[in-house]
């Protein structure tokens, strides 16, 4: 319930001092995707990054990211963040079984890990994800780019992404035989 009495919507989200307070005190999950273009025989040729401004202002390339909700799949928080984030054509194509390439984890205190998130201790899990239609930035990402695999896993991209997400973006390529 809410405070005026009605019955939340979505009782899988949290309120912005709900989150806060669960930030301060657990390890919160999320999916990332790597949105690929894929050729005939299924490899890579093109990576999607986003871009977007940080929390601090700086614009930022990074991935399709966002938090699985409570009683959601991994799956559906996949497919979720895909629609938000690339708009309702991109048509992804989700693996049959949803299993991540890498997991990545995020912590406010920088050393810990390569990964930092100055708000809160996070467990990332990272999918490569084929699509196949038309991507328009939707949320708050400002444009789609299409990159090679050769630009998408250079050093200047790598430096373009904010708390190791560079890393991440090479790890996740690797895992689909694009880099050694």
């Amino acid at each position: 319930m809410s405070s005026t009495g009605t019955s939340d919507p979505n009782p899988g989200w949290l309120s912005e001092d709900e989150l806060a307070n669960a930030r301060r005190r657990l390890p919160i999950i999320y999916v990332e995707a790597v949105p690929v273009r894929t050729d005939g025989m299924g490899l890579v040729n093109e990576v999607g990054l986003l871009l977007r401004a940080s929390l601090e202002g700086e614009i930022v390339r990074t991935l399709v990211s966002g938090r699985v909700r409570y009683g959601e799949t991994i799956r559906e928080a996949l497919f979720r963040h895909l629609e938000n984030d690339l708009g309702p054509m991109a048509f992804p194509q989700l693996p049959a079984s949803p299993v991540p390439v890498t997991v990545a984890e995020y912590f406010p205190i920088p050393g810990i890990s390569p990964f930092t998130d100055d708000r809160q201790h996070a467990v990332s899990l990272v999918f490569v994800v084929p699509v196949t239609g038309t991507c328009e930035p939707r949320q708050d990402a400002l444009e789609v780019s299409w990159f090679s695999v050769e630009q998408a896993s250079s050093e200047e991209i790598g430096l373009e992404m904010e708390g190791g997400r560079g890393a991440i973006l090479r790890a996740a390529l690797a895992s689909v035989g694009q880099l050694r």
